[in-house]
């Protein structure tokens, strides 16, 4: 037999349950399928398959209503709404303006918050330093006290370092 012109399509499986597939290089293995659902009045998809069809159809659906809804919530394509529409868009929106205002005031207050106990926090390091310093200051003048008057601070002992010139 000669075919010419002929879409053809072979599925084979072997014993192992591997599968192996030829389709004309003219067409898919689902436009065959389709042809052969067609031409034959026989169902290849059973109901699941012809439910999760009409599932992906409705979601489909839905998510093109949620895009015209969105485009219609950012002010595009409302010349063709009704008022009652616009004022349900109206009220959705003022809605929406009020939660992000009340989640503004949430922030700021917060911020405040924040601020007011870093500026506390900066204040109680800032007397310890200060109680710090003066502590350092009077045990500093207590330690110059210790040497005798006569001696100036200066010319006080230092501890021998190595020559840093020499070479081990």
């Amino acid at each position: 037999i000669v075919l010419c012109d002929a879409q053809v399509s072979l599925v084979i499986f072997a014993s192992s349950g591997k599968m192996q597939e030829y389709c004309s290089p003219s067409t898919t293995l689902n436009n065959i399928l389709d042809k052969y659902h067609q031409q034959s009045g026989k169902r290849l998809w059973d109901a699941k398959h012809e439910n999760l069809s009409n599932e992906i159809d409705r979601i489909k659906k839905d998510n093109d209503n949620m895009q015209i809804e969105l485009r219609h919530l950012k002010g595009e394509d409302i010349t063709s709404l009704h008022h009652n529409e616009l004022m349900a868009i109206e009220e959705v929106l003022e809605n929406g303006l009020a939660s992000v205002r009340q989640k503004q005031m949430e922030f700021l207050t917060m911020m405040e918050k924040n601020d007011k106990m870093l500026e506390d926090e900066n204040k109680q390091l800032n007397f310890e330093l200060h109680q710090q310093e003066i502590i350092m200051e009077n045990g500093y003048h207590q330690r110059v006290r210790e040497y005798p008057p006569q001696m100036p601070f200066a010319f006080r002992v230092q501890p021998i370092q190595p020559n840093l010139q020499e070479r081990i």
